[in-house]
């Protein structure tokens, strides 16, 4: 069993001021995820992948960007999710944003 309790200091440092922490099993992931360089002038690059995603926002405020769809803007307790393939990004409009993000099949590349 993993655990990763927010108290640890076991965040991995993505890039400059974004961290998060990973469980995962065989077909599923989640990654706790914070970015602490907001709010953002700029949403970052759009991406996709080939994996499902869930996302709940915990703390913060965002725009979620994704393709074929309306701007959203999203603040904590809300939900959103992508279907695989799609192309989509964010961009943080609060000091700091928390996301918990599920993906299936797990992220070899977050590993």
């Amino acid at each position: 069993m993993a655990v990763k309790k927010y108290s640890d200091d076991n965040w991995e440092e993505v890039r400059s001021s974004v961290f998060r922490k990973i469980v995962y099993l065989k077909g599923i992931m989640t990654v706790m995820i914070e970015f602490r360089n907001g709010p953002w002038s700029e949403a970052e690059p759009f991406h996709a992948h080939p994996h499902e995603q869930t996302c709940y926002i915990a703390k913060g405020e965002i725009i979620l960007y994704c393709e074929g769809e309306p701007d959203q803007q999203l603040v904590e307790g809300d939900l959103f999710y992508i279907a695989s393939g799609i192309k989509h990004t964010i961009k943080v409009l609060s000091p700091m944003a928390r996301l918990v993000d599920s993906f299936s099949p797990i992220r070899e590349d977050f590993l």
